[in-house]
């Protein structure tokens, strides 16, 4: 199949090839041992049991053994070396955001090239449905370094959209999980901003893939900053505020409003059985990217979690 090229602006060639050489200086190597992937497939071959340790899939109880030894233990599985993994990539107009160093939406690219690259290094086929809000499109799985470059500058490609759909985050996941498909991996990328509308489906996906949301957000959609009178406008909306945010008490409120509405998200995610990854505008993304990696590989080894830290992050 023949895929079609996508002339990009300068600016973001160049923007590309920094990224492409900074994941694969930062990422090369990170991951080591039986599967070289971004995180261990769920498996279908039974393995061995271990001791359960926090964080472990508690549907993978091996309650025989618990109940012989009285320890919790959990059953381990053969990771298949040959997945496919699928991005559902958030574009909407709230991604269009950012105070610090980078907007959002440049911190969706980034995550999604950590991805594609890790995912597409041993040899998995790696696809992407993505939303501007108002439309969507979608990258069929294919292996291969061609296709993950290809994928990557499609993604970068998508036009930035003026309004959203109140459902589009639910829209692209039901693209994922109907038809069903074999198993694999599904990395949500998003702000879950607006409607929560794709609990249910990411829940149906939780319940045959692996899933992991990776929650973009800015510091100031956590507090607000005395300045004076400003006017905040909905990007997806259009709707507009006049906030006196010298108002200390406002703040506060403020405040507490986006810490339970990022609280809820987290609490959704798990529910839906997904592993949660925030990256902020104001961090270093592939720090957060390599901790969370070594994290979660760590939770899936037969051996306990060292107590030296997080190797390889510094």
């Amino acid at each position: 199949m023949t895929e079609a090229r996508y002339e990009l602006p300068p600016q973001t060639e160049a923007m590309l090839r920094r990224l492409e050489y900074t994941v694969r200086n930062k990422l090369d190597g990170l991951l080591q041992g039986n599967y070289l992937g971004l995180v261990p497939g769920p498996g279908t071959e039974p393995g061995e049991s271990r001791q359960y340790y926090p964080g472990d899939d508690v549907r993978r109880m091996d309650w025989p053994v618990t109940a012989r030894t009285m320890t919790p233990h959990v059953r381990q599985t053969v990771a298949d070396r040959e997945l496919e993994t699928w991005l559902a990539v958030d574009l909407s107009p709230s991604l269009d955001f950012g105070t610090v160093n980078v907007e959002k939406r440049d911190l969706v690219f980034a995550a999604a090239a950590a991805i594609i690259h890790l995912t597409s290094k041993s040899g998995n086929r790696i696809g992407a449905v993505v939303s501007t809000g108002h439309s969507s499109f979608r990258v069929p799985a294919v292996a291969g370094t061609n296709h993950a470059r290809y994928l990557l500058r499609r993604i970068a490609a998508t036009p930035r959209a003026e309004r959203a759909e109140p459902n589009a985050l639910g829209e692209i996941l039901e693209q994922l999980r109907r038809p069903p498909r074999r198993r694999g991996m599904i990395v949500l990328l998003s702000d879950f901003l607006g409607n929560p509308d794709w609990e249910r489906p990411l829940r149906g996906l939780g319940d045959r893939h692996e899933v992991l949301g990776i929650e973009i957000v800015d510091p100031r959609e956590l507090a607000l900053p005395a300045a004076g009178l400003v006017t905040f406008v909905d990007p997806e909306s259009g709707e507009q505020l006049e906030v006196q945010t010298s108002d200390a008490a406002l703040r506060l409120r403020y405040a507490q409003a986006a810490q339970q509405q990022r609280d809820q998200i987290a609490s959704t995610l798990r529910r839906a059985g997904a592993d949660h990854l925030r990256l902020s505008t104001d961090s270093d993304w592939i720090s957060d990217i390599v901790r969370f990696v070594v994290t979660r590989r760590r939770g899936i080894s037969a051996r306990p979690p060292s107590r030296a830290g997080v190797e390889g992050v510094h």
